[in-house]
């Protein structure tokens, strides 16, 4: 897959899980030689089950609407850790309790900490009309 259809695609997930409130959203970007078995990961904290299966249902249809569906999905009826695995990325969406227990953040501490800015879209800014005449 292109690093530019990889990033586009992070960053949709990164705008589902803004757009349902996801807290504390951290990605992080695995090292090659680490092991690891996908590029990125996606991780944020919802309030309560419903939020997190809200987040979970809304990183999906959004992804699904660019035909990207994950290989797997995990803890969904829980809704403690739902992690959605997109193979070249994985999202987490954690309970405050579950994220501070499994603390992926420290056990992936070799792995590059990105703020979402740095992968969301950005999208070209449109001129106004009288920009675009020039002036005689």
């Amino acid at each position: 897959m292109k690093k530019n259809d990889l990033k586009r695609q992070v960053s949709e997930a990164i705008g589902a899980c803004r757009e349902k409130k996801a807290e504390e959203i951290t990605i992080l970007e695995l090292e090659k030689d680490s092991g690891a078995f996908t590029d990125y990961f996606v991780v944020c904290s919802g309030s309560n089950p419903r939020q997190i299966q809200a987040i979970s249902d809304e990183v999906k249809e959004r992804l699904e609407k660019t035909g990207l569906r994950p290989t797997h999905v995990e803890g969904y009826q829980q809704a403690e850790w739902v992690l959605l695995d997109y193979v070249d990325f994985v999202v987490h969406v954690f309970s405050e309790k579950a994220r501070k227990f499994y603390d992926l953040e420290r056990l992936w501490k070799s792995a590059k900490r990105m703020a979402p800015a740095e992968l969301e879209a950005r999208r070209p800014r449109k001129r106004a009309a009288g920009a675009r005449r020039k002036k005689a």
